[in-house]
């Protein structure tokens, strides 16, 4: 429950939580090309994972990398937060089941250093295909041909548990879970944890960030006080304000609490990395 100090139950090789945070050094499914694959993931659908996704892309490009978002989630977010729309119906899925090359699907952005590959509707039948044509480490090549035009790429991933979540962790070289201050979320990062850590044998850290946290409410503050040390989002009206504006926060309201938190949070992303790459 929110409010106690959040355990995690054990399982093979040490606690979910020891594993979650022991491995410091490079995917071993993964060569290291020095670009770095963040993936935005939850097994729980309405957690902020698009707007993560988004704003942290943002914040990357500000930071000076040549940032690439990559819509994995069929509902399209991303893209519509920054005024895109994918090219054409059923490319996305193509991308994977065919060697389409992504560099023909993915669009410039409003903003330097911002580029998107957005989702459209054949996203849905991606595990199935995957399964098909039973390349376990397709997403892992993908990102990897990639990070010789982008320095970081940002995955939006859907809630699921199945393939497609288990090549976003051969991908991927930091996992960011975000957790709205609740017991639901709290148990949905024991599922988080336990799905990465089973998908490979060196899975990448893992950071669980709370999302949407209202002080003013003592369930929320609870959870603040329970996890003192993971970064955290507020609640609040600019972050509503990126679907409106299709924008991210930092373009429409620089100045505001939201934008300096992704903004840390970013700074959070990069000390980890640095770490790893150390």
């Amino acid at each position: 429950m929110v409010g106690k100090k959040h355990k995690l139950p054990r399982i093979a090789g040490g606690s979910v939580r020891e594993r979650a945070r022991r491995v410091e050094e490079p995917n071993a499914d993964r060569q290291s090309s020095g670009g770095a694959t963040i993936a935005i993931y939850s097994v729980k659908g309405g957690v902020g994972k698009t707007t993560f996704a988004a704003n942290l892309a943002w914040c990357s490009a500000q930071d000076g990398h040549r940032t690439l978002l990559w819509d994995l989630d069929a509902a399209g977010g991303s893209g519509f937060l920054y005024g895109l729309e994918p090219k054409g119906s059923g490319l996305a899925e193509e991308v994977f089941s065919r060697d389409r090359s992504p560099a023909k699907l993915i669009q410039r952005t409003a903003w330097d250093g911002i580029d998107v590959l957005p989702a459209d509707e054949s996203i849905r039948s991606l595990d199935a295909q995957l399964m098909r044509i039973g390349k376990r480490k397709r997403l892992a090549k993908l990102t990897e041909e990639l990070s010789g035009s982008y320095a970081r790429i940002v995955l939006d991933c859907p809630p699921v548990m199945n393939e497609l979540s288990a090549q976003v962790v051969r991908a991927a070289d930091l996992v960011i879970v975000p957790l709205p201050p609740s017991p639901l979320s709290a148990r949905a990062f024991d599922l988080v944890v336990r799905e990465i850590a089973g998908n490979t044998r060196r899975h990448p850290p893992i950071l669980p960030v709370l999302s949407m946290l209202d002080i003013r409410r003592a369930l929320h503050r609870r959870a603040r006080e329970a996890n003192p040390n993971w970064p955290s989002v507020p609640y609040a009206s600019a972050v509503e304000q990126c679907a409106v504006h299709r924008q991210p926060v930092g373009a429409h309201s620089p100045q505001s609490p939201a934008a300096q938190q992704f903004a840390r949070l970013w700074r959070a992303i990069e000390a980890k990395l640095a770490e790893r790459a150390a």
